[in-house]
Order: C-alpha cells, then structure tokens, then sequence
C-alpha cells in the first residue's frame, strides 16, 4: 500500500469515528483532497482510492490539471480568486469557497451569465479576524449574502472558514461553532431561496473537530498527500 493510499484509509477512519461522535451520518461529510502543488500522479493515486472530489487554490494549476485529468471529478476553487482569473472557471469547477467581496461576487454573476450556468459559491468569513486571511468578519457576512442573493447566476450554498494553524484543534472549535451558527442565523432569516446547506472548515490538523461541529466539507492536504512543496 502506498503512503496515499495508508493516509487516505486514515483519514477516512478518522472522519467516521468523528461522525459517531457527533451522531452524524457519514454520508453528510464530503472530504476534498486539497492536491495544490501535487503531481497529477498523487491525484490518479487519490482515485484509485475512490476519492472524486479535489481543491486547489490557484486557477492555473487548476487549469493544467483539468487538461489533463478528463475523467468526471468535482473540482472546488478553495484559494484566494482574483477578479481576472473567474472567467476561467464557470464549467470547470462545481464550487467557489472563497467569495468574500461584492466585486468578485459581481464577476462571478458576469462570467456565470456567459455560460447559462448558475456557480455554487460559498461565503468566506475569517471567524479568528486573523489579519493573515481573507474573509468577511463575521459581522459582515449577513449583509454580505443580503447583498448577492438576488443575483441570477450565484447559488450562496453556504460559508466556508480558514480557522488558525494551532497544535491544539480544540482551540478551533469555537471558530467553527461560530460558522455554524452564522449559517443557522442566515437560514432563519431566510435570505437565500433555498436553505443554505453547506460549511466548508477543518482542515489536516483540526477537521475531527470540525466534523463534530458540523462540517459538511473538510479540506485535507497534508493529511493525504504529506508536506506541499512550495517549489515548483
């Protein structure tokens, strides 16, 4: 069995064992394998495993990997986004996490709209206020979906966090019941058309306690692939 295969077995014996715990079903828990920087070879090795859906955090390396990799994935646009990078994106991803301004959300709607196609997105709130991230405060984010949820080729499915890197994954699960909270208090309000389903967080070192706190998608890199290498 290779290093992968061992990690993804892990992995996935972990994010069971955090459903038990939480009473949740495991088919409630989607897991991305976060391949940014990896080698299309690592991805075919995720495959094999049965692992369908990837994250990657730039749009051109998105792109190469889209080319070259033609089999039916579910491909999620996790990282930062630039106005001038969206167009590529309409057809070639399934989700954007990473929505957190009205420009940005106004060029998804233009890009969108050129393809008859409504993109799921997810708004990104920055629950520590870490001055290292992007996101909405978490004061910010009602009025933010209040602003884009009338837009005709934008599906709001939910918010996505980055929670701090820490030793200590419980020091996380307050950011992640805050999301989760933000999310209750959006669909009370019902502001969106449909109820917003989805709460991206948790990541290789805290997504145990993110399941447990209601993640419906953990992105794991590390964790399945090892260390990234910032190099190429």
């Amino acid at each position: 069995m290779s290093n992968i295969t061992e990690n993804l077995a892990d992995v996935e014996k972990k994010i069971q064992a955090a459903c038990d715990r939480a009473g949740r079903d495991r088919s409630d828990v989607t897991l991305i394998a976060v391949s940014k920087t990896k080698p299309v070879s690592d991805i075919r090795e995720a495959m094999s495993y049965g692992i369908e859906t990837f994250g990657e955090n730039k749009v051109q390396e998105l792109r190469d990997k889209t080319t070259e990799i033609t089999e039916p994935l579910h491909w999620h646009m996790i990282g930062h986004l630039q106005n001038n990078k969206v167009k590529y994106l309409p057809g070639m991803v399934d989700m954007i996490h990473s929505v957190d301004n009205l420009k940005l959300a106004q060029e998804i709607e233009k890009q969108a709209a050129k393809h008859d196609l409504v993109m799921d997105v997810l708004c990104e709130v920055n629950m520590a206020g870490e001055d290292t991230k992007f996101g909405l405060t978490p004061e910010d984010c009602i009025p933010f979906i209040e602003q884009i949820k009338d837009f005709e080729h934008i599906r709001i499915r939910g918010l996505m966090t980055i929670a701090p890197y820490t030793e200590n994954p419980e020091s996380n699960r307050q950011y992640f019941r805050g999301l989760k909270d933000l999310l209750n208090k959006a669909n009370e309000m019902k502001l969106t058309k449909e109820p917003m389903d989805t709460l991206s967080m948790g990541m290789t070192g805290d997504y145990e306690v993110a399941i447990e706190e209601g993640a419906t998608l953990v992105r794991v890199g590390t964790g399945i692939f090892g260390e990234r290498n910032y190099n190429i």
